[in-house]
């Protein structure tokens, strides 16, 4: 394709392979879009692509991507308001019928991948094609505890004159469609939600960081996550287990709760389960959101880009831990024996456990 579609706060660009995402900056546009700047979204982690009637006099034209396939929506878990979802382009309603044409497109390149791509969608969970249905996957294979939220799918075949098709599941039974149908204006709504074993689309990227209520979170951009404790913010359960330093390889997820809720936090989910505590707060391995603190375009990405090298990280050998890290620690542990913070037997225990990781 190679044509641009420009809408409210982002245009689209239709690549061979790809869909472009490039964001605004101004004034009104959501911070998340002024950090994610711009997004490339190869087809293959594209589920559907529909067109909705919008707010006053516009509408929607929204890719929604297959779970698994991106980092950033799979540690939000259906949690980002409407107008922060990277995938929605608004257009004014003068615009439908070139909106139409560009989803057209879209849903024909999506309708020619092979059938193992996308035959399976209908086992992934039943959709009504000509209805809009909200449709969530588990992401647990992300290591994300709650769901990943897929926002609703529109449908319609709406080419040629086609009829309809009320209440049918997801997908295509099989491939006869594509053998009957011409090339030319061939767009039926293809909605393949089979999970993805990889991410597809790629995360924040560099080093990130942010301030949250009880300290500040931040990561390297591949190895290492750091959470430093507020004096007036964290509880004395946290400046008790002093600041914290976390190996990517020894993190299985990330769970991310919006901080536009009432307890709104980020916390590491370390490997092998160890009891800790329920509350966020009282975790070492959380650092909670308030008001100000945390706040979405910092903290989702940040949670993204740690997802991500989890994720990277599974695939490739361990890697024993830098003793400098250690040594930190363990200086920082010691200031805190000196302060009465820590108990002897909770110091000689805790620099074992770090010691044991060289």
């Amino acid at each position: 394709m190679g044509d641009v579609l420009a809408g409210n706060q982002a245009t689209w660009e239709f690549e061979s392979d790809a869909l472009v995402i490039r964001f605004d900056r101004g004034n009104r546009t959501p911070r998340l879009f002024s950090v994610l700047r711009e997004r490339r979204i190869p087809h293959e982690a594209l589920a559907s692509v529909t067109l909705t009637p919008g707010k006053r006099g516009t509408v929607v034209l929204h890719a929604v991507p297959r779970p698994g396939a991106d980092p950033l929506m799979e540690a939000a878990a259906g949690q980002l308001a409407e107008h922060c979802d990277p995938y929605r382009l608004v257009l004014p309603a003068d615009r439908e019928t070139l909106a139409e044409y560009y989803r057209d497109e879209l849903r024909t390149v999506l309708a020619r991948r092979p059938a193992s791509v996308w035959g399976a969608a209908g086992a992934a969970g039943a959709t009504d094609v000509a209805g809009a249905a909200g449709v969530t996957g588990a992401a647990g294979a992300a290591g994300v505890t709650g769901a990943a939220g897929v926002t609703g799918v529109t449908g319609a075949w709406g080419v040629g004159g086609a009829p309809d098709v009320t209440g049918a599941a997801t997908g295509i039974a099989d491939a006869s469609h594509l053998a009957d149908a011409p090339d030319a204006g061939y767009a039926p709504d293809i909605v393949d939600m089979t999970p993805t074993d990889r991410f597809l689309v790629a995360p924040p990227a560099g080093p990130q960081a942010f301030k949250a209520y009880d300290g500040k979170a931040s990561f390297d951009g591949h190895g290492e996550v750091a959470f430093r404790w507020s004096w007036t913010g964290a509880s004395s359960e946290k400046w008790k287990a002093g600041d914290q330093t976390f190996q990517v390889r020894d993190l299985c997820g990330v769970e991310w709760r919006s901080p536009e809720v009432l307890d709104g936090h980020l916390r590491l989910l370390p490997r092998g389960g160890e009891p800790r505590a329920t509350q966020p707060d009282l975790d070492p391995a959380s650092v909670v959101f308030g008001l100000g603190y945390g706040p979405v375009h910092l903290s989702l990405p940040f949670a993204a880009a740690v997802l991500a090298a989890i994720r990277t990280t599974d695939r490739v050998p361990a890697r024993v831990a830098a003793p400098g890290a250690v040594a930190e620690r363990i200086r920082h542990l010691g200031e805190l024996h000196q302060a009465g913070l820590v108990t002897d037997e909770e110091f000689s225990a805790k620099k074992a456990e770090l010691l044991a990781e060289l």
